[in-house]
Parts: structure tokens; C-alpha cells; sequence
């Protein structure tokens, strides 16, 4: 059965740092793309980030660039947010896909095959 669960979500002050966690069971984590994805109310699902599997790179949504980092281990993936904003407020959605992409990286939300429920980061003063 597989398992895509997010954790680490919350309340932050702008400015502030929170990690998010995906642990993953069920698939070989190590054939998969891992993507992170966010929805705020009313808007669509927009890509953050995401790690290709072996050999691994990343990619970044303008919006998250030079403030994420994206990492991945042992059926675990993990996003580190700095520098939030009042606008990166969304629930965050983790999710696997085993698709090539020739550019390596895959930032399209329907090529994923599985999700996480999603974890809510809300930045507020």
C-alpha cells in the first residue's frame, strides 16, 4: 500500500524557517521523482520543487528559488523554506512520480502518480 505522508507544517512569522517532511512507503522511493507543490485558497496548485531520482537534481518554481532547498533520503524527502512570506501561505503537497523527463524534472502536477494529504503553512505576523 502506498503511503505519501507530509509533516512539519505550521504557524511561522514572516522571515522565519520551517521544514517540511515526506515520508514515503509502498514504492521504491529510489525510482521516483519527488515534487513539492502548494495551494493557497482560491488559487491553482502551483509547483515549488522537485529532485529526480539517481542521479538526483533539483529544480526550483520561481517563487521558492534561492529561499528552498529540496532534499532526499531513504524514502523521506525534505523541503527547507527559508525567508517565508506572507504569501507562501498554502498547504503543501509532497507527491511521486516514475516518469522520464528529458529535462530532468518534472513540474507538471498530473505526471505524478502519488500524493500526501498535505500539511498547512500558514506566515503571519
Amino acid at each position: 500500500q502506498v503511503q505519501v505522508v507530509e509533516s512539519g507544517g505550521g504557524l511561522v512569522q514572516p522571515g522565519g524557517s520551517l521544514r517540511l517532511a515526506c515520508t514515503t512507503s509502498g514504492f521504491i522511493f529510489d525510482d521516483y521523482n519527488i515534487g513539492w507543490f502548494r495551494q493557497a485558497p482560491g488559487k491553482e496548485r502551483e509547483f515549488v520543487s522537485c529532485m529526480s531520482r539517481t542521479p538526483e537534481s533539483a529544480h526550483y518554481g520561481g517563487s521558492s528559488k534561492g529561499r528552498f532547498s529540496i532534499s532526499r533520503d531513504n524514502y523521506t524527502a525534505y523541503l527547507q523554506m527559508n525567508s517565508l512570506e506572507l504569501e507562501d501561505t498554502a498547504v503543501y503537497y509532497c507527491a511521486a512520480s516514475d516518469r522520464f523527463s528529458t529535462t530532468g524534472y518534472i513540474i507538471r502536477p498530473g505526471a505524478y502518480d502519488y500524493w500526501g494529504q498535505g500539511t498547512q503553512v500558514t506566515v503571519s505576523s
